[in-house]
């Protein structure tokens, strides 16, 4: 019996169907694992830079305390053909281990942490305490005039939390940028 897989699927099988020729632009999210040292960050980020390619999302930590090695994970955009040059060239560079297309390889789940700075006052206070409640905000700091929440999620539950506040008053804005791991084994 042959198989029913859509063009395009990778969620039920080991292999990329994609066409990498599709002038369509997508957002990859990469997970990246170097050795920390200095300089590392710098040559990674100067590969996107130096030719042109956009990054929407980068964190980086150390991961392998022993083996002195990083985890940066990067969130860019760019055609299928693109984004697979970009992988091949982070593969060739000498401080990087490993590099995974998580969008590709399977499901994988990704949080942004946003620290939000609402200035309000008033019957303003009361409605943004309320918004905040509904997205599972934790208020961090207050006082008389200000809050701050912290927010943990998808990038896009960050923008709508961020966007129903701004009406309420002047928004201060710091974020993390995303994590993201594999799902499973």
């Amino acid at each position: 019996m042959p198989l029913k897989i859509e063009e395009g699927s990778t969620s039920h099988s080991a292999y990329d169907l994609r066409s990498h020729m599709s002038d369509e632009i997508e957002t990859h999210t990469l997970a990246i694992l170097v050795e920390n040292e200095p300089g590392v960050l710098a040559r990674v980020i100067g590969l996107f830079s130096g030719r042109g390619y956009n990054i929407e999302s980068l964190t980086v930590a150390e991961v392998d305390h022993g083996g002195h090695r990083s985890r940066i994970t990067i969130v860019t955009s760019g055609t299928p053909q693109i984004i697979n040059q970009i992988k091949m060239q982070l593969e060739r560079m000498v401080p990087v281990h490993e590099v995974a297309d998580l969008t590709v390889e399977g499901p994988f789940v990704s949080r942004e942490l946003a620290l939000i700075k609402v200035i309000a006052k008033g019957e303003h206070r009361v409605e943004a305490l309320r918004i905040a409640e509904i997205f599972r905000c934790n208020v961090v700091d207050s006082t008389l005039e200000s809050f701050v929440f912290e927010l943990t999620g998808m990038p896009e539950k960050i923008d709508a939390f961020t966007e129903l506040m701004r009406p309420l008053g002047d928004v201060k804005l710091a974020r993390t940028g995303v994590a993201a791991i594999a799902r499973g084994l």
